[in-house]
């Protein structure tokens, strides 16, 4: 079975989640819970890091669209963090993300 970690933090307003490991069809569903329990109706924004995630397949990328589709609902902000050396960047330029997410391509700072 493979591992996902979920991360979280709340800073100024803002949800940060960071995802590590690998997300496939096993594990996704447990890490949508965890994201859903993590974001609340009180906060602005919500910025997920990929920087440490390893493999991301297409049961991942629901999960991503599924949040997307959550914030756009609740009229909050959506970033996803891919940096250049991620090796899900490629996954996530293809996936077709960019209408529900913020892209931001560059290391986080």
């Amino acid at each position: 079975m493979t591992e996902a970690w979920v991360e979280t933090r709340v800073l100024d307003g803002r949800v940060c989640i960071e995802l590590s490991g690998e997300i496939d069809l096993d594990n996704a569903a447990a890490v949508q819970e965890e994201i859903n329990a993590a974001v609340g109706n009180e906060v602005a924004a919500v910025v997920v890091d990929l920087t440490r995630l390893s493999y991301l397949d297409s049961a991942g990328l629901r999960v991503l669209f599924q949040l997307g589709e959550r914030m756009r609902v609740l009229q909050m902000e959506l970033e996803l963090v891919v940096p250049s050396r991620s090796p899900v960047r490629r996954v996530i330029e293809l996936s077709g993300l960019s209408p529900v997410a913020r892209m931001l391509f560059d290391d986080p700072s």
